[in-house]
């Protein structure tokens, strides 16, 4: 499977302002959530890990009681790739289909 390009930065801050909670951190793009306990953060790793197995890119992922923190760049293109973008609306959905806030 090709990798998409790179993208522009001005795609990369329209995105960003259009999805608040996110920020741009090195290559990549980054947030966090707060949920009810470990279980839920881990319940959240796993949701996500499935929905990024199926579509072979990996996000970096960070769980602990009450938090998980997700960063998501396509390292082959050396930054935020329109995939990222993709993956971490997804992201943001099994968050909230998680009571993640």
């Amino acid at each position: 499977m090709s990798r998409p390009k790179r993208l522009p930065d001005a795609d990369i801050d329209a995105w960003l302002s259009a999805h608040p909670g996110w920020a741009r951190v090195a290559d990549g793009l980054e947030r966090g959530w707060k949920v009810a306990d470990f279980g839920a953060a881990l319940a959240f790793a796993v949701r996500l890990g499935v929905v990024a197995e199926g579509k072979d890119h990996h996000p970096d992922l960070e769980i602990g009681w009450g938090r998980a923190k997700v960063r998501w760049t396509t390292h082959d293109a050396g930054g935020v790739t329109s995939l990222d973008l993709e993956l971490a609306e997804r992201t943001e959905a099994i968050a909230a289909e998680g009571g993640a806030r």
